[in-house]
């Protein structure tokens, strides 16, 4: 009888409810849901289970640049896009595809001799597409085609981009896109001129060289239309020091950028936390990598050395900037002292701002950890930053992207050793720099058996999506429970 019952209320429940309802287990209860996914249309079951994996804020960003970058890899694939025959195309077009999408910069090949201008055209638009973010730049077409975005979009977007409340969807996304064709035009004349007067009399190819070397700046991409990288200005500040502004500004992350250029700056009482934190945490690692960088290479022959006092200068700051998850070299890394290279492992892995361009854990994840130590050595138990109290939800989350993203460099580090001849220095600075999504090498990419390859990429792909991902599966699943267990205090230390 009440067999007969349960299916009757499945059954008129059944007939109420339209397909477009994506979960009814909240209308009908677990047990009934069960029979009615069991009774539906296995056509229309495939339909909803695809919707909801693309449409689900945690799961739609990963997928979206895997659709992108198996795109990337394809274009770059056809024979218009490379020069010569390669035995290995498959493994570089896809290597150089999950590089420019994630905004890495690590190469195996020659950007400059190995690509045609119609392939380097496809670099530089997986450069732009991942460091604006593809659910951010698929939402903002929508909106500029139908005038609105669900509330799945804005979930979507609210987590690639950061965003804290759903009414300021709208207003961000098209605050993004100004600030980042504003910057990138800007840096992209600056230096079009300067290579149109000084390197290249083609107007053409100084302007595309201009538009190429700023989109990959801005985004913190690295990839470079010179076959040494950026060393062959190492002493041009015409070229280093708008190249290092813009990766700056793209690190900072789009809520800082907003907040400063809507007049908030110049009112420091008035700076969030998460302000407070990007901004000052910039400015102390550019100075303090300023400084370190100068004191290991100045006087070294194969680096700085060689160099006039004002060459050094501009080089001291390159080697600051660049390791801020940029990817762009002005010195040959492969022969720097070993103490430079410890310090670009620690800048590349603490990264930039969030809601940016930049790769690494964070430096609001870092600092927030720092501060938590320090109030624990206080003895203080809450975590308080500027007279505000930080909440134990996220200091878990920056504990958990720390230790995740300390965990993937320590198993690619090892599987690299396991891959490769090369040293520990030498293949943890690439670990870091993949992680990092930076794309600084010491020179070993080129050289990488395909299984190293694969590494890196997954090191990559889970350095540009990772901490977004995990970010918002905390948010998302978090439940408060109605009960606490019982006490006990383990022996720390």
């Amino acid at each position: 009888m009440s067999k007969q019952r349960d299916e009757a209320v499945t059954t008129s429940a059944r007939k109420d409810i339209p397909d477009s309802i994506p979960n009814p287990e909240h209308l009908l209860g677990r047990g009934h849901a069960r029979t009615f996914w069991k009774h539906r249309d296995p056509q229309t079951r495939r339909e909803n289970v695809l919707s909801r994996a693309l449409l689900h804020p945690v799961r739609s960003v990963p997928i979206a640049f895997l659709a992108v970058i198996l795109l990337g890899a394809g274009l770059l694939m056809l024979p218009i896009s490379h020069n010569g025959s390669d035995p290995e195309t498959f493994m570089t077009a896809l290597f150089t595809a999950v590089s420019a999408t994630c905004v890495t910069g690590l190469i195996t090949v020659d950007t400059a001799t190995y690509w045609t201008p119609f392939g380097q055209v496809v670099i530089l638009a997986l450069i732009q597409v991942g460091g604006f973010g593809i659910m951010t730049l698929a939402t903002l077409l929508a909106l500029l085609v139908r005038k609105s975005i669900g509330l799945r979009g804005q979930l979507v977007v609210q987590s690639e981009t950061h965003t804290l409340n759903l009414g300021d969807v709208r207003s961000v996304l098209f605050r993004v896109a100004r600030i980042m064709v504003v910057f990138e035009a800007v840096t992209a004349a600056i230096l079009a001129v300067r290579f149109w007067l000084a390197y290249d009399p083609n107007p053409a190819v100084a302007l595309w060289h201009g538009v190429f070397h700023a989109v990959s700046a801005f985004n913190n991409a690295g990839f470079a239309l010179y076959s040494d990288n950026l060393i062959s200005f190492r002493e041009d500040p015409y070229i280093l020091v708008p190249i290092c502004l813009a990766i700056i500004a793209g690190g900072l992350g789009f809520p800082v950028l907003i907040h400063l250029l809507n007049g908030g700056g110049l009112r420091v009482r008035n700076w969030t936390v998460h302000l407070r934190l990007t901004v000052f945490g910039t400015v102390f690692l550019l100075i303090a990598g300023f400084v370190l960088f100068a004191a290991f290479e100045w006087n070294r022959a194969e680096t700085l050395g060689p160099l006039s006092v004002p060459g050094k200068i501009v080089g001291s700051l390159a080697g600051s900037v660049f390791p801020r998850t940029a990817g762009f070299n002005s010195i040959d890394y492969g022969v720097a002292a070993p103490e430079t290279l410890m310090v670009s492992d620690i800048l590349m892995f603490i990264g930039g701002g969030s809601a940016g361009t930049a790769g690494g854990i964070k430096i609001t994840t870092f600092l927030l950890l720092a501060f938590a130590i320090w109030n624990e050595v206080r003895g203080r138990d809450d975590v308080t930053i500027a007279h505000r109290s930080i909440s134990p939800a996220s200091v878990r989350q920056a504990l958990s992207v720390a230790l995740l993203g300390i965990g993937a460099v320590i198993t690619g580090t090892m599987l690299l050793l396991v891959f490769t001849d090369y040293s520990l220095e030498k293949v943890l600075f690439e670990s870091i720099s993949a992680f990092g999504t930076v794309g600084m090498s010491t020179g070993i990419t080129y050289n990488l058996p395909p299984s190293a390859e694969w590494v890196l990429m997954v090191l990559m792909f889970t350095g540009r999506i990772g901490s977004v991902t995990v970010a918002s599966a905390l948010a998302l699943s978090s439940r408060p429970r109605l009960f606490n267990l019982p006490e006990e205090r383990p022996i720390i230390g």
